[in-house]
């Protein structure tokens, strides 16, 4: 099992890439499902999660080419089955993306209950209310989600009991091929949303309000081929810029997008980040001071986002003054907490709400990710430690995070990848 090993107590300098979204990617992978067209999609991270999406497509028949140019070639012609198998399913709970599309298009849809990070309960339910309502037949037999339409999906008024990003995802590119209109209220309005929306209607589909809480889609006989570029990761980004801070550094990321960030770009500039931002560049300077603590508390877009907490948690660990982080979208997504105070961290729990008193510095020591956030904040605090961390459970963060280690090297870190 691979292990990072990171030699901290520099602060990060120089200028890098950030790569495609794995979270806007995913779904549109899933949706590539909807079109008997050939599909061409560029900006795809290089990340464990997308591999096991593209073999999951090419179970189901898919073909999957790659150009010279890192483009991924998406032909659904026809496919060889509806089922979506647990060993696949189990390692990735994006699977259940591929739900509404293989049921819109084929009728049928057998796929597994999804697994991936350990951050708690997020269940499906909202996803096959949404499915049912809109003419579906469902049911649960052997940890499979058996889904059936034999006579196509018809338009539905669905509101969701709860914001769910992967429940509007799925509602979204199953009502793309369902005949009537189909009005989705309580929508998530996650920037990833609008990628999708994006490239359904650059299909030829009809997807309106994305990134509004509310979604009308008309849907189409069938969708043509086209070409996609996937939006740049907010969270890679985030993270990159949380660890600048965390140390006090100075970083120039390119290929990004600052209005997707803005609830962290402010956390940060509250920290003492100086930041300034072109379309597609976000530079942060530090001019070598020590962050200060701040406070929040996630929620769903466009508030501060889930994805982000341990990241900024880390961050207060090492900050003047005393931050509040609390949690408020999954109940175990603070595990990194024992973690970081191996490390020196002082951090105290109140039910979802991390306390942290920033100390002036951590120390090395081994530790363990729990989950691919949790990891990237583990991470974080190696790069401040005095000493060496080692990262134990890795492949947690080779989930999310393209060529990590390359990536901090050319931002001036002494990191290497072990295998144990």
């Amino acid at each position: 099992m691979d292990k990072l090993c990171i030699t901290g107590g520099k602060p990060l300098a120089g200028e890098i890439r950030i790569s495609g979204s794995k979270n806007a990617a995913l779904p549109i992978l899933a949706a590539t499902l909807l079109s008997e067209r050939p599909v061409l999609l560029s900006n795809i991270p290089h990340l464990q999660d997308i591999t096991t999406m593209i073999e999951l497509l090419g179970c189901l028949g898919v073909q999957v080419t790659l150009d010279e140019k890192m483009r991924l070639g998406v032909e659904a012609k026809e496919i060889t089955s509806c089922t979506a198998p647990y060993d696949l399913v189990k390692t990735m709970r994006a699977s259940i993306l591929v739900l509404g599309p293989l049921l819109a298009r084929f009728g049928e849809a057998n796929v597994s209950f999804p697994g991936g990070c350990a951050i708690g309960s997020r269940p499906v339910d909202q996803h096959l209310r949404g499915l049912e309502l809109m003419g579906a037949e469902i049911d649960i037999d052997g940890g499979y989600i058996r889904a059936r339409a034999p006579h196509g999906l018809k338009g539905a008024h669905i509101f969701l009991d709860m914001v769910t990003v992967g429940g509007t995802e799925n509602l979204m590119m199953a009502a793309a091929l369902a005949k009537g209109t189909t009005v989705i209220e309580n929508a998530a309005r996650e920037p990833e949303i609008v990628d999708l929306a994006d490239f359904i209607n650059c299909l030829g589909g009809a997807v309106e309000g994305a990134g509004s809480d509310t979604l009308t889609i008309h849907g189409v006989d069938s969708l043509k081929g086209g070409s996609y570029k996937v939006m740049p990761d907010r969270i890679e980004t985030g993270t990159y810029l949380a660890a600048a801070v965390a140390t006090r550094g100075a970083v120039t990321l390119r290929d990004t997008s600052p209005h997707y960030l803005e609830a962290v770009l402010l956390k940060l500039e509250e920290a003492g980040a100086h930041i300034s931002a072109d379309d597609n560049i976000i530079r942060l300077d530090m001019r070598g001071n020590r962050p200060r603590a701040v406070s929040a508390r996630t929620a769903p877009y466009p508030a501060f986002p889930t994805d982000m907490q341990a990241q900024l948690v880390a961050v207060n660990a090492v900050a003047e003054g005393v931050g509040r982080v609390t949690e408020t979208i999954f109940e175990n997504r603070l595990m990194q907490v024992p973690e970081l105070n191996r490390m020196g961290a002082q951090i105290s729990l109140e039910g979802s709400t991390a306390i942290v008193t920033g100390v002036a510095t951590l120390k090395g020591a081994p530790v363990m990710a729990s989950d691919l956030r949790a990891s990237a904040s583990l991470v974080i605090a190696g790069l401040v430690a005095q000493g060496e961390t080692v990262v134990d459970r890795i492949y947690h963060i080779d989930r999310g995070y393209e060529c990590i280690e390359e990536k901090l090297r050319q931002l001036g870190v002494d990191i290497r990848r072990i295998s144990a």
